[in-house]
């Protein structure tokens, strides 16, 4: 859990957080929990100096949300301030597969191809909506859209249950179904999709001064992903131009390293302005 996001009203961020968590918690309370990824999970988040805003927005939303006592943060001697709580853990290698496999079988179709321009696919469809990620940089002319490189390290620990994230947001514990995951880097600008083993080094040293226990596990993956980082995410609506038959967009991306706590409430935020395209922007008949 991060701080907020820059030039997003905190109302709307409340909105797209609490829809995202409660849709989750639901899945991870239902039966679907074990094929979807999705999992409760307790743990803490920790500080240095307190900050400025002890008490995050999203503090009301997650459960059990408290302040770590002075007996807590014992445990690790370079933090002064600590939030406990419970979340839910969503592994995305399993949640996406999920999500598609609920798409197909509520009749969406899936066709892989190569896009250049958004309005090539005016032929076919009534509204578009771009969640192209870094693709938008392209697609969209989008020049504020960088990368921000992540490398995470899974590792073999089954005693580790509970999670730990230093608030300086680069250094996580985060314990899963099969593995734990460690991380990690946050490299702007930085297109690098190959592991660098020094940055790795770097981290698991950082995970292993806040769990000791670490210094035991076993390595089994590194990984590398580009979040689509962005001074705060695109969501709107693009109308069309005169010209030709142009139907409106809609853009969903941006979300950097929000992507998960923010998807399910982004997403019901792009689909209002789906229909709002559609109710004002009418098909015409096609005989």
């Amino acid at each position: 859990m991060g701080g907020e996001l820059p030039g997003i009203p905190q109302e709307q961020q409340r909105r797209w957080f609490k829809d995202t968590f409660d849709h989750l918690l639901a899945i991870a309370e239902s039966p679907q929990a074990p094929e979807a990824g999705v999992f409760l999970m307790s743990g803490c988040q920790i500080f240095r100096e307190t900050p400025s805003n002890p008490r995050p927005f999203w503090a009301e939303y997650v459960l059990g949300f408290r302040f770590m006592t002075d007996a807590e943060l014992r445990r690790f001697p370079q933090h002064k301030f600590g939030h406990a709580f419970t979340t839910v853990k969503c592994e995305c290698p399993t949640y996406l597969p999920w999500l598609e496999k609920r798409l197909r079988r509520a009749g969406g179709q899936l066709k892989p191809g190569h896009v250049t321009d958004l309005q090539e696919l005016s032929h076919a469809y009534d509204v578009i909506v771009n969640c192209s990620g870094l693709g938008a940089r392209a697609l969209a002319g989008d020049t504020q859209l960088q990368p921000v490189r992540g490398q995470i390290l899974r590792v073999h620990a089954p005693w580790l249950k509970s999670f730990v994230r230093d608030g300086d947001g680069h250094t996580y514990i985060y314990p899963g179904q099969d593995s734990v995951t460690l991380g990690g880097t946050r490299q702007a600008g930085d297109w690098r999709r190959e592991p660098d083993p020094a940055d790795s080094e770097a981290f698991l040293e950082r995970c292993c001064r806040l769990e000791p226990s670490l210094r035991s596990c076993v390595r089994l993956r590194e990984a590398v992903g580009l979040r689509p980082g962005r001074a705060c995410p695109r969501l709107e609506r693009a109308l069309p131009g005169p010209a030709g038959r142009r139907v409106p967009v809609v853009h969903n991306y941006g979300h950097a390293g929000w992507g998960v706590s923010l998807s399910w409430g982004t997403a019901l935020e792009a689909l209002r302005l789906v229909r709002e395209s559609l109710s004002e922007h009418l098909p015409a008949a096609r005989l």
